[in-house]
Formats: C-alpha cells, sequence, structure tokens
C-alpha cells in the first residue's frame, strides 16, 4: 500500500464523525420551514382538485377505484388530478417524520419541540382519513370545510415550531397586547370557518353531483366579510398599541404583514364575489387563506412572546382603566 493511501486512511481515521444531534441541529429549522411550506401548498392543491370538479376524480378510498391505487384511462384528467393531490400526502408525511426524527434527536432536548414535531406528523395521516370521509361521503360540505380547518390548524402549529426553535423564551408583554393578539387570532379561525360555510354554499362543490350545505350563499357572504371587518379592525388596533409601545421592530412587522394580508384577502375576496368566483381568483383566495393562518399565528407568538418597552406596560394599564371608566 502507497504512503499516499496510509496518510489519506489515517486523516480518515481522525476526522470526527458527525453525531445525531448535530444533524439534528443543523436540519430542524429548514425541515420546520419545509413543513411550514408543505402545509400551505396542499391547501392550494385540494384547492385545485375541487375548482377543477376533481373531487371525485378518484371514486372511492383508500384505493382510487375498487381494486387499484392508481387511477385508469377512463378517469380522464379529473382521476390524475385527485390522484396527484393524494401523492402530496407521501410527500408532507415524508418531511413529518426527518422533523420529527431531527426534533428526537435535537440537543439540547425540547419538550415542546418534540410534542410540536409529533403532533405535526400525526396530523398527516388524520388528514389523509379525514380526506378520505369526505370522499366516501361523496364530498359533504361540512367535512370538507373540516378537512381545510384541520390544514389551517396545522400552518398554525408549523408556524408554532418554527417560533420555538428561534425563540424559546418568553417575554414580559402587556396584558392590552397579548389580549388584542389573542382576539385577532380568535376572530382569525372564525373568518376562516366561515369562509369554509360560504364556500359549502356556492358553486365550486368539487363535483358536478356532490352537495351543497343548503344555506344562503349571499347571506352568509355578507356574514363572512362582517366577521372580516371585526378581524382587520382588531388587527389594526394591535398594530397601533404596539407603535404607540414602543415595541421591536419585528414585532411591529409582523402586525403590518398580517395587516397586509388582510388587505389582500378582502381585495380578493371582494372581487371574487362580484364576478360570480372564477376558479382562479377563488384558488388565490384560499392560498391567501393559508397565509393569513400563519401571519396571525406569527403575530400572536412575537407579542406573547417578545420583551417591550416598560411604557407598553403602562399604556395599557390606562387604556384599560379608561375602558373601565366608560363602561
Amino acid at each position: 500500500m502507497g504512503t499516499k493511501q496510509v496518510g489519506a486512511k489515517q486523516m480518515e481515521a481522525r476526522r470526527p464523525a458527525v453525531s445525531g444531534s448535530a444533524l439534528a441541529a443543523r436540519w430542524i429549522h429548514p425541515l420546520a420551514i419545509a413543513t411550514l411550506v408543505g402545509n400551505i401548498a396542499i391547501v392550494v392543491t385540494g384547492g385545485a382538485v375541487r375548482l377543477t370538479a376533481s373531487g371525485l376524480g378518484c371514486p372511492t378510498w383508500p384505493q382510487c377505484t375498487q381494486g387499484s391505487f392508481v387511477p385508469h384511462g377512463a378517469l380522464g384528467v379529473h382521476g390524475v388530478i385527485e390522484f396527484g393531490n393524494r401523492m402530496m400526502t407521501f410527500v408532507l408525511a415524508a418531511i413529518a417524520v426527518a422533523t420529527w426524527v431531527a426534533a428526537m434527536n435535537l440537543l439540547p432536548r425540547s419538550r415542546s419541540v418534540r410534542r410540536l414535531a409529533t403532533a405535526l406528523a400525526l396530523g398527516i395521516p388524520g388528514q389523509a382519513v379525514l380526506g378520505g370521509v369526505t370522499v366516501l361521503t361523496d364530498l359533504n360540505p361540512w367535512i370538507v370545510g373540516l378537512h381545510l380547518m384541520l390544514s389551517m390548524l396545522m400552518i398554525s402549529a408549523a408556524v408554532l415550531l418554527i417560533f420555538r426553535l428561534r425563540d424559546p423564551e418568553a417575554g414580559v408583554p402587556s396584558r392590552l397586547t397579548v389580549r388584542l393578539a389573542v382576539a385577532a387570532y380568535g376572530s382569525a379561525f372564525v373568518v376562516l370557518y366561515l369562509g369554509t360555510v360560504v364556500t359549502g354554499s356556492g358553486p365550486h362543490a368539487g363535483d358536478v353531483d356532490a352537495p351543497r350545505n343548503g344555506l344562503d350563499p349571499q347571506l352568509w357572504s355578507h356574514v363572512h366579510a362582517a366577521a372580516v371587518y371585526v378581524l382587520v379592525a382588531v388587527s389594526v388596533a394591535t398594530v397601533a398599541v404596539l407603535h404607540r409601545a414602543g415595541a421591536a421592530t419585528h414585532v411591529r412587522r409582523a402586525g403590518w404583514v398580517l395587516v397586509g394580508v388582510e388587505l389582500a384577502q378582502a381585495a380578493v375576496g371582494f372581487t371574487q364575489y362580484y364576478l360570480d368566483l372564477p376558479e382562479l381568483l377563488v384558488g388565490l383566495h384560499l392560498l391567501g387563506a393559508a397565509l393569513l393562518a400563519a401571519a396571525v399565528t406569527r403575530l400572536l407568538l412575537v407579542v406573547a412572546g417578545t420583551k417591550v418597552r416598560r411604557r407598553h406596560d403602562q399604556l395599557g394599564r390606562t387604556l384599560l382603566s379608561r375602558g373601565g371608566r366608560r363602561g
């Protein structure tokens, strides 16, 4: 054996092996971001299934047709679209498992990170089963709505996981800003759910023979819009208080991002309503809903987990006392 080969083997032997914890630390954050992106993406692909009337492109579940897990030619493009959306589940599952493995090997150990990674990993088969139920019930609009809301909760959990990896220490926020951020979060999910109710009463059922929920779409569109007005008002109030309180730049930025997403969503929503729900705008509105879930979660986390200046607390006490005197 030559001298060069011996030297190379000695160098290889001296090189320290990369530990599992080091790999976990290197990959956990990119994997958490991939989890968020994947959950947003499947909202969009699921919307494409519904908007192309491909919801029953695979008419059964877990198989696509009786005796086959893949679509055959007779199902046409609708079968391909639905099958493609089902395949997205396996992509999400692979990302979720990789994230879970990284979380289990991460040092120092974090119970919250492990729990979040576990919940996100378990959410994937939960979504798959709920998606199967929607097919087996011929796209029942109430179950379709729950299917979407579970995706929104998983997007929220993915944002929380990213936050825990970067900002694990809690701050000392004022009660007022926390209450406003919690109100914005709750209002956002009310808006999202009412959006599913409006969708369940409208024309995009996912299949020409799929049932509708029987509600008046015009009436519930106005109820949905009223909830949007409340959400925007609460979000603007939150941003105003954060500015008056001298909150950190990234906290104020999170508030403005949320308001920006809300205004864009409102513009798309009103436009699609007056243009009789064109498919492209409805799909864009679905993407906006996923971004709304992410943005409102981010705002809540940075408000509740970031220190702000002392005068923030004084402002909160002053505004609350004035409100109490007026009441």
